[in-house]
């Protein structure tokens, strides 16, 4: 749903949750403050910035977060095909920024996919890469209370995440899932943009489970007709390590490596700006500000 500040006028987006018809409401409410308030006390500009959240007197729960003029990877890579090496290695970056925050406040991402990274515009700077949904985050004892925080990630779901973009270790049901786990996440995201195709096919979920577990993925160079450098086909393949002892330990040991990366031409701002006008040119021309209408309802459904 998209929104307006009522005073500042300023854009908004809303993500309603329904109550659900069975199942435990207090621990879903538990599980929607855990999430709205891991989210608000993460700084990095590539994650999305929560404004505020709370309950309607219906019983749905809400959070309000800003509205970002871009497209998610997963709509980019179906509808403009894979993308050139730079621009991956550029996007990457802009991930691991997001996640490194993550990290270091002792957040696990747990569902990075690329559904969930919207590339966007940010005043005159295009794609700019945003981090959303930290819906399945686990929260370290170290920053929560305790056994409360192990309980409220692990109680949801035996197999959090998305089948295409799952660690092994969170396959599995370990108990012991860290960072490790985004890093193996966002190999598979990087995998996808480099290919426009997933690192493992499989007519069904648990087939394609079984792959994560124990098939070794084809590198990315040999999946595409653009050109893969070595370091990024070696990064991506560090990354889908089945051992998380032998993957890079953290997203920042991964910004690290993306920056390692020889890329004979870096994706420059003129190049996005150029690529932003020629496919997305509603979203590319001068911003505008609507006069507002007080005395009308501030939310509109898209």
């Amino acid at each position: 749903m998209q929104a307006r500040h009522r005073l500042l006028i300023r854009p908004a987006a809303i993500k309603l949750i329904r109550p659900q018809m069975s199942g435990d409401a207090e621990l879903l409410l538990r599980r929607f403050e855990r999430e709205a308030r891991a989210t608000a006390a993460l700084k990095s500009p590539h994650t999305v910035q929560l404004y505020d959240f709370g309950a309607t007197d219906d019983g749905r729960l809400y959070y309000v977060m800003e509205l970002l003029d871009g497209v998610d990877l997963d709509t980019l890579v179906r509808q403009y095909g894979p993308l050139p090496a730079e621009r991956v290695v550029h996007l990457l970056r802009q991930v691991c920024s997001s996640l490194q925050d993550a990290h270091v406040n002792g957040l696990v991402h747990r569902d990075i996919k690329p559904a969930n990274i919207v590339v966007s515009r940010a005043g005159t700077t295009f794609d700019f890469a945003k981090v959303l949904d930290f819906g399945l985050v686990k929260i370290k004892a170290s920053s929560a209370r305790g056994d409360e925080a192990q309980t409220l990630a692990t109680r949801e779901n035996s197999t959090p995440g998305t089948p295409a973009y799952m660690a092994p270790e969170v396959i599995l049901g370990d108990a012991e899932v860290d960072r490790r786990a985004d890093v193996y996440s966002l190999g598979c995201v990087t995998y996808f943009l480099l290919t426009g195709e997933l690192v493992f096919e499989a007519d069904t979920s648990m087939k394609m489970l079984m792959q994560h577990l124990h098939a070794q993925p084809t590198p990315p160079s040999e999946r595409t007709e653009l050109l893969v450098p070595r370091e990024l086909d070696e990064l991506v393949l560090a990354c889908l390590q089945k051992d998380p002892r032998h993957r890079p330990q953290d997203a920042g040991e991964l910004y690290q490596m993306a920056c390692r990366v020889h890329i004979r031409d870096e994706w420059s701002s003129d190049e996005a700006k150029r690529w932003w006008r020629a496919h997305l040119p509603q979203l590319s021309g001068p911003l505008k500000v609507s006069e507002p209408k007080r005395d009308t309802a501030e939310a509109v459904t898209m």
